[in-house]
């Protein structure tokens, strides 16, 4: 779930400085030239949470079961009187994240995925899995990227053998993004945006992220600090379930209502490939697909030994925790954020969760080459790489953004530039030390 198409409809209305700045509040150490002077996102003076503040732990397993969020089976009408979702239940909205879709759905002409659980699968409906989606562009003599005909993400599939999107021999910046687990995101999506700036704030200059503002598309294009898509474009679970919709399986709903094309060919209602007219979901799917992320529970942790106690501090000691922070607190139920779309509700608000993640952007060497928009003014955007969230690392055999590291020793390995730290100190460990660490690894 990683397009970006849309957004290049978004920069016309919302200023390009706020869209990939650095927040607003005062902070001397930040150097980004995307820093900008305007409004805060609503939610980062409402929901900071206190001192005061009760925390429990976050539901965690991997048994296709709900955290509270919505009932397991029977369908029911509200949910603790701050969201309203009517008839559907976490199985039901699970079945809708299941459904495979067919052209009279809507599916297509260019696509790359039938339901969103091909992509999203491993071990339980929400995980990861090995899928791949394939992005491509140019740079120019000036330094600036271009996206490919019709947008840097190339559909593996089409519905048509004529509209087969392929890639342009001129168009050598190429890269996978392989699926994400979407397991916990519901917590996620509910963590502060003081929480994630507070986070880089305190991180040395040598290793501090970017948090990339993002517009909420369902919340009137309020932004918000990205934290889903390994580029850090979205904000929220409905903008982030309707892009995949549009740009994995080729269904236009209110979020995204124009069809993709095919290279820059139009293939849209109308021109013979396309049979369902826009838009082909009225938004209840996008809806389904959300809340059901937001009821899932957090991936749960393997067996902890001593061996894994014991690596997990050579990993903070070395410094790997300067951007895989182990835990996160959710904001405050009753709190509304996205843009004021979302209410906080009782079983995703003050929780504790560990994803071993900041969230934010860096540049460790790996990063695709892809901005978050097209244009030289987003070129500093290029290199930079959400911080992978280690929880369910061991359902993985697959790493990193474009799945190309095989084993836990190759993606250390390739962390440089702001990784190079860390990486070192890990390298300088002994061979007992550093089997250690990877048996903390195993277990997460």
């Amino acid at each position: 779930m990683q397009a970006l198409r849309r957004f290049a409809l978004v920069a016309v209305t919302a200023s390009p400085l706020l869209l990939l700045g650095l927040d607003s509040t005062a902070d001397e150490r930040a150097t980004s030239r995307f820093q900008h002077s305007g409004r805060m996102p609503a939610e980062t003076t409402t929901d900071a949470v206190t001192q005061a503040d009760f925390f429990t732990e976050a539901p965690a397993g991997f048994d296709n079961r709900t955290n509270g969020f919505l009932r397991q089976g029977a369908p029911y009408d509200t949910i603790d009187e701050d969201n309203v979702v009517p008839d559907r239940s976490f199985n039901d909205n699970r079945f809708i994240f299941e459904e495979v879709e067919v052209i009279a759905d809507g599916l297509g002409p260019t696509y790359n995925a039938q339901s969103c659980a091909e992509c999203h699968q491993n071990v339980v409906t929400g995980g990861a899995s090995q899928i791949a989606e394939h992005r491509t562009g140019r740079v120019d003599a000036s330094g600036g990227f271009f996206e490919s005909l019709g947008g840097s993400l190339i559909h593996s599939r089409a519905t048509n053998p004529a509209i087969v999107e392929r890639v342009a021999f001129e168009d050598d910046v190429r890269t996978f993004r392989i699926s994400t687990n979407t397991l916990g995101n519901g917590f996620i999506e509910c963590v502060a945006n003081e929480t994630l700036l507070g986070i880089r704030d305190a991180q040395p200059a040598e290793i501090r992220g970017t948090a990339v503002m993002v517009p909420v598309l369902e919340g009137g294009n309020a932004m918000r600090v990205g934290r889903f898509g390994w580029k850090n474009q979205h904000a929220s679970l409905e903008s982030f379930s309707a892009d995949a919709y549009l740009n994995e399986m080729g269904i236009t709903s209110p979020l995204f209502p124009d069809e993709n094309t095919s290279a820059g060919r139009d293939v849209s209602f109308g021109t013979g490939f396309d049979t369902v007219a826009d838009p082909e979901d009225e938004g209840e799917d996008v809806k389904a697909f959300a809340n059901f992320m937001r009821s899932t529970k957090a991936p749960s942790r393997g067996r902890i030994t001593r061996d894994v106690q014991a690596g997990e501090a050579l990993f903070n000691q070395v410094g790997c925790n300067g951007c895989h922070v182990s835990s996160l607190r959710t904001a405050r139920p009753g709190q509304f954020i996205n843009g004021g779309a979302f209410r906080i509700p009782l079983a995703l608000g003050n929780k504790i969760i560990h994803p071993y993640s900041d969230f934010l952007s860096h540049d460790i060497g790996t990063g695709d080459g892809i901005p978050v928009l097209p244009g030289p003014e987003y070129a500093a955007t290029r290199n930079l790489i959400r911080t992978a969230p280690l929880w369910a690392l061991r359902t993985r055999n697959r790493l990193m953004h474009d799945g190309l590291s095989f084993t836990k020793q190759e993606a250390i390995q390739r962390h440089i530039n702001q990784g190079a730290g860390a990486r070192d100190r890990y390298n300088a460990l002994t061979d007992q030390q550093r089997n250690l660490v990877l048996a903390f690894l195993d277990s997460l």
